[in-house]
This record gives structure tokens, C-alpha cells and sequence, in this order.
């Protein structure tokens, strides 16, 4: 089946930031939505295959660009607070439940936008029907250098909007697949540069980040993969192991990379991802009837 091609449109929130999104229409009957956040450097078109097999498999699915990242200009690298990042999915989700509103939703978040899939699912658990969590940067072994840290700490006082390098340069440690590290390195709209107010932002959201396992009930997966250099699976494992939720799921890609979308097979996450959501979807839909 040839890939299905997304739509791009633009949404924008109740503070009237207009950001893209990248969303594909399910084939066939639609048997629920997925909503998929992207990482700190990454953007849509980073997951087309993803975007794709899930349309294919039956599911609206849209990928939000995160403010001031990817095809988003206006503000480049910056955010007004962790707070707001967290609304505009709400917001996001909220539309898509609008339009389609006897469909349940999960919510997926790669990398560090596993950061605001759980803070999302936390604060609005209403929206939030099954939670994905594909490398999630909850636990990183990659950051700033501590005199980074007392600069930023100077801009954020003194010009939040100052730009500091995102300590993610080498392509390779997001996968070892040649062909990926050059899309990576020559990628026009990926994100290289933080503001001190995203980087404050950023280091906020961890600190919720920490306290939010108690909140976290919906059914969830954790998909990790073995040779990821960028999150630490150990400690996002344990960090796992404290969700309140009673149906969760590890599956692990021992010679998977951070990006598993440039691994040998993505299809596999694909794959598992869908057949993973399957019978949850099934299951509300059934108490829906």
C-alpha cells in the first residue's frame, strides 16, 4: 500500500500561537485517534513512516508541532513556560475530540515529548484514553555541561530568549543508520538551539516530571530501544515501575536506537505500537456501546 500522505494545517491555541500539524485521516472505518508529540530537535516529518502505518492500520492520527520547533518560525526555540507547552496539546486533543467525539485517543510522546505526553495525561486525564511513551526522554544520560547550566541560569534572569546550543549535535546519537544521521545533520527545520526560557521550561517540566507517576492511570507502553544513547533505560524502567497504572507494557528493541524510526525495521514499532492499542481501543469502545 503506497504511504498515506498527511495533511498540514494549522491550529491555533487560546493564546493565539499558530502551529502546524502534520495529520493523517485513518483508512477504512476509523477505530480510534492517536495524537503523536515529537521530540526537542525533531518535528513531523521526522515520523512519516509512523504517520503513515498507523493511518493504515484504521486510526486518525496527527502529529502537533511543538511551538517555535519545526515548521514553526514564530519564536524560534522558545516557549513561555512548560505550563503552556502542556495546554496546546490539551487544546489539540480537545479539537480532535470535538470532531470525532465517540473515538478514544491515545497519546504518544518520543523522546522528550514523552515529557509532555505524561505531564498531559496527568494533568487531563479526561483526554487521554491510553498513553505511549517510545523512548521518552523521562530519564536522559544526555545535558548541558554545569557551566552551561550558570549561563542559562544568568539568561533567565537577564534575556530569556538568549539561545544556547541543545546538547544533542552528533546525529549519531540518535541512531547508527548512515542514511538517518545525514537526514538528521542536513535537516533544515530541526531544532538546534534552545532559548533560556524553553531550557528553564524544560528543566521545570522534569521536576513534575517526578511527581506524576501517582497520576498516570490510563493504560501504557513503554517501548525502549537497547542502544539508546540518549535516554538511561534502567532508571526510566524504574521510573515506569511506579506508574499507578495496573496495565502497563515494556517492550524493548535490544539493537534499537534512540529514533527507532531509523532503525533497519520501523516498521516493528509500528507494528507493536498498533497491535498494543488494539485491544484497549477495543475495550472502550465496548463500554461505550
Amino acid at each position: 500500500m503506497p504511504e498515506v500522505a498527511a495533511e498540514e494545517l494549522t491550529f491555533t491555541t487560546s493564546d493565539g500561537y499558530p502551529f502546524h500539524v502534520a495529520r493523517r485521516a485513518a483508512v477504512g472505518t476509523p477505530r480510534g485517534i492517536v495524537v503523536v508529540l515529537h521530540g526537542v530537535q525533531s518535528h513531523s516529518g521526522w515520523y512519516n513512516g509512523l504517520g503513515s502505518r498507523i493511518a493504515e492500520a484504521g486510526y486518525h492520527v496527527s502529529f502537533p508541532n511543538r511551538r517555535g520547533s519545526g515548521p514553526n518560525q514564530r519564536d524560534r526555540g522558545h516557549t513561555p513556560s512548560g505550563h503552556r507547552l502542556v495546554d496546546d496539546i490539551a487544546e489539540w486533543i480537545q479539537q480532535v475530540r470535538k470532531e470525532t467525539p465517540n473515538l478514544p485517543v491515545a497519546l504518544a510522546g518520543i523522546s522528550w515529548g514523552g515529557k509532555i505526553a505524561v505531564l498531559t495525561a496527568a494533568k487531563r486525564p479526561e483526554l487521554v484514553d491510553a498513553l505511549a511513551l517510545i523512548c521518552p526522554g523521562l530519564e536522559p544520560q544526555v545535558g548541558v555541561t554545569f557551566g552551561e547550566k550558570l549561563r542559562i541560569a544568568h539568561a533567565v534572569f537577564t534575556n530569556r530568549r538568549k539561545t544556547f546550543p541543545i546538547p544533542l549535535a552528533d546525529p549519531a546519537l540518535f541512531t547508527d543508520d548512515p542514511a538517518g544521521q545525514e537526514f538528521i545533520r542536513n535537516d533544515p527545520l530541526g531544532l538546534r538551539q534552545a532559548t533560556a526560557g524553553l531550557l528553564l521550561a524544560s528543566f521545570l517540566i522534569d521536576r513534575r516530571i517526578k511527581r506524576s507517576p501517582s497520576k498516570i492511570r490510563q493504560p501504557t507502553l513503554l517501548m525502549l530501544g537497547g542502544r539508546d544513547r540518549i535516554v538511561d533505560n534502567d532508571r526510566t524502567r524504574r521510573y515506569f515501575d511506579r506508574l499507578a497504572a495496573t496495565d502497563r507494557e515494556v517492550i524493548e528493541y535490544p539493537d534499537g536506537c534512540h529514533t527507532l524510526e531509523f532503525d533497519p525495521e520501523p516498521g516493528e514499532y509500528a507494528r507493536d505500537l498498533i497491535a498494543w492499542l488494539e485491544p484497549r481501543f477495543e475495550a472502550i469502545r465496548r463500554r461505550s456501546n
